[in-house]
């Protein structure tokens, strides 16, 4: 049986290391400033995203790669002799996954497989490592399929925003909205819900409140939680994602909680100081 390898997009965002470690293929998007495009995570960081947003007043805009990019990128692999499982950023934020499915079809039937984690940032990089660890136990690219069509529903993802402005800029809110929200200390909460982003709650006060209350969510669920894995992501808010991580290690059924530094996609359109918590609840 053919060996399957795994791939993802530059928004999966896993852990410093793990990418090499389990030999993942990773394809970035691409990042916009005017005329000038860059690679997410190789030709751009996110904090020259924050540098160039203050100097500029504007956001960059964010773009899939090619069908091309991934007919480039997957080629080798299936010449090698091996099948591929791609697991996109949600179809409903993106036209990635359309594209993985183009280049997909260039190939013989059955050798790459595209599956829409519904998810983004390392709520995909949560089924990134359930990929990674039916491919260790060498099950085929169509099983871990279907696994990942039955993981992805799974996934919990909250965020705290630390500021509207990044939200404001990208026509997220309105200006009223970020003047009202920035006047009031109000930190909007997202969610990812059946591959959309949407308003959770708002808390009103001291982002750290906000934080908290993120936090309590997940510990209310801890019995439900996958006992596997928690990502702890952050957008330059490393203190605050690792006494996260401290508090779920102690708390929380995980085996490991990791803490991921969120890429530029996440960092284009939430700003600096973002933090999340990412896990998996257990299989009905």
């Amino acid at each position: 049986m053919a060996q399957v390898k795994i791939f993802a997009d530059s928004t999966s965002d896993l852990p410093a290391g793990w990418v090499d470690k389990y030999n993942i293929g990773i394809i970035p998007l691409y990042v916009v400033f005017g005329d000038q495009t860059y690679r997410d995570g190789i030709d751009i960081a996110p904090v020259d995203i924050y540098e160039r947003v203050a100097a500029a007043g504007s956001l960059p805009k964010t773009t899939a790669p090619s069908p091309q990019d991934f007919l480039e990128a997957f080629a080798p692999c299936v010449e090698q002799g091996n099948d591929i499982v791609y697991i996109s950023i949600s179809s409903s934020l993106s036209s990635t996954y359309q594209n993985a499915l183009i280049a997909a079809g260039e190939f013989p039937e059955g050798r790459v497989h595209v599956v829409d984690s519904l998810n983004l940032c390392s709520g995909i990089g949560l089924l990134v490592m359930k990929a990674v660890r039916a491919a260790e136990q060498g099950l085929s690219a169509q099983q871990i399929v279907e696994l990942l069509e039955k993981a992805r529903s799974l996934v919990s993802t909250e965020f705290v925003i630390d500021t509207l402005e990044y939200l404001y800029k990208g026509g997220r809110c309105s200006g009223m909205q970020n003047f009202i929200g920035s006047l009031l200390q109000i930190r909007p909460v997202l969610r990812v819900v059946d591959g959309s982003i949407i308003p959770a709650y708002k808390v009103r006060g001291k982002k750290e409140k906000a934080v908290q209350q993120m936090l309590d969510n997940a510990l209310a669920k801890k019995d439900q939680m996958d006992d596997d894995l928690i990502i702890v992501a952050h957008t330059l808010a490393e203190d605050e994602a690792r006494r996260l991580a401290a508090i779920l290690k102690e708390q929380a059924p995980a085996r490991e909680v990791a803490i991921a530094e969120a890429g530029c996609v996440i960092s284009s359109h939430c700003g600096p100081h973002t933090v999340a918590i990412m896990y998996m609840n257990k299989q009905h």
